[in-house]
């Protein structure tokens, strides 16, 4: 197993689908990790060569049929609205391509275990990027949390807050369930929190109850919105532990409040995102705030930090390490705590048992 997020042992060649925000954030890592950035595709051969010149790609190519049969291309980064991911992706694994697919991997459970199946049949490998996983002191929160330290885990409260879609007036494509799919906030934002939640304490929410709301059922161009804008959890873990996520995107103030805090009989731990430098660890004697310290961190934790303590990491330093991971995995090695999609078919299952606890309100079992 790698203890650094090293560089590949051969040059990956990448390929991207999408011109959007998130296909240039891939395409950073990409760029960081030392890829050929081969070209991309859109919907149509226009816009990927307009994309193709503003994301730094060698060529826009014309269709996606095209990006798949160049054999040049060793992996393909999905970054398009969710109902195209399925498609997608089926085509890329069926071409032999690797894959980087955007969350969520497929809109329903079915999609995304077909592909999961595929993937794993086919030899290929095949990434989600749950990239909060990737920030150090994330990963210090797990060392603590599965080793013990915090004493057995018996509480979690999480929230993931955003203010991007606040008002009437804030639109997206992602409102509309044609593009977006049946679920929003907890497919869009939702599913970081508890990808986070199980890979810290190394245990599964095996049933839920849930609310949501649409609070804004027209937009700027989007009416008769079916998406929920806000949702409330409580949730319970295979361990015995309580507790409640809350997920909004329309919470004024908030850019991307991601926090996690979980309650073990020794000790709580606490990670917030927008102030990922940082770990809070309380106890009943003491309480005290960890600093990202390569130096005095645990072995998992150190090797994501790739600058100086006092040197600020962030958003696009934790994308980039899940690329490098991805490709190191591509040419053979085996780093700790890569999200596969495994990792993203369990998070559709656990966004339809949201929508299934919300739509008969009652609980809901999270399939295994």
């Amino acid at each position: 197993m790698t203890m650094d997020v090293t560089a590949p042992a051969r040059t990956i060649r990448a390929g991207f689908v999408g011109g959007g925000f998130m296909a240039a954030v891939h395409s950073r890592a990409a760029r960081a990790a030392g890829a050929a950035l081969v070209g991309g595709s859109s919907s149509s051969a226009e816009r990927a060569r307009e994309a193709a010149g503003r994301l730094g790609l060698d060529h826009g190519f014309g269709s996606l049929d095209e990006l798949l049969a160049d054999p040049a291309i060793d992996v393909v980064h999905v970054c398009t609205p969710n109902t195209t991911h399925a498609r997608i992706v089926r085509a890329a694994l069926e071409a032999g391509k690797h894959v980087i697919c955007e969350k969520p991997l497929a809109t329903d459970s079915r999609d995304a275990h077909e592909l999961t199946e595929l993937a794993a049949a086919r030899g290929l490998v095949a990434a989600v990027p749950f990239v909060y996983r990737y920030h150090p002191m994330a990963r210090e929160a797990r060392s603590i949390l599965t080793d013990g330290a915090a004493g057995r885990i018996v509480s979690v409260h999480g929230s993931y807050l955003q203010d991007w879609l606040a008002t009437p007036h804030d639109d997206d494509w992602r409102v509309d369930s044609t593009q977006g799919g049946p679920s929003r906030a907890f497919a869009d934002i939702g599913s970081h929190l508890v990808d986070l939640l199980e890979f810290t304490t190394g245990d599964r929410v095996v049933r839920l109850n849930a609310l949501t709301r649409t609070v804004f059922g027209a937009r700027a161009t989007n009416t008769d919105i079916a998406t929920e804008d806000l949702v409330a959890v409580v949730v319970e873990l295979a361990g015995g532990a309580i507790g409640t996520l809350l997920v909004s995107q329309v919470a004024p103030g908030h850019k991307n409040g991601l926090v996690l805090e979980l309650g073990g009989t020794e000790a709580s731990v606490r990670f917030e995102q927008e102030r990922p430098e940082t770990l809070w660890v309380g106890r009943t004697g003491v309480t005290s705030i960890l600093e990202r310290d390569p130096a005095r961190l645990s072995p998992d934790a150190a090797r994501l930090s790739r600058v100086p303590a006092g040197h600020p990491m962030g958003y696009q330093d934790a994308f980039n390490a899940f690329v490098a991971d991805t490709y190191a995995t591509i040419s053979g090695e085996r780093p700790e705590g890569l999200p596969t999609f495994d990792d993203g078919l369990r998070a559709v299952r656990v966004t339809e048992a949201v929508l299934a606890s919300a739509a008969s309100g009652t609980w809901a079992e999270v399939a295994a």
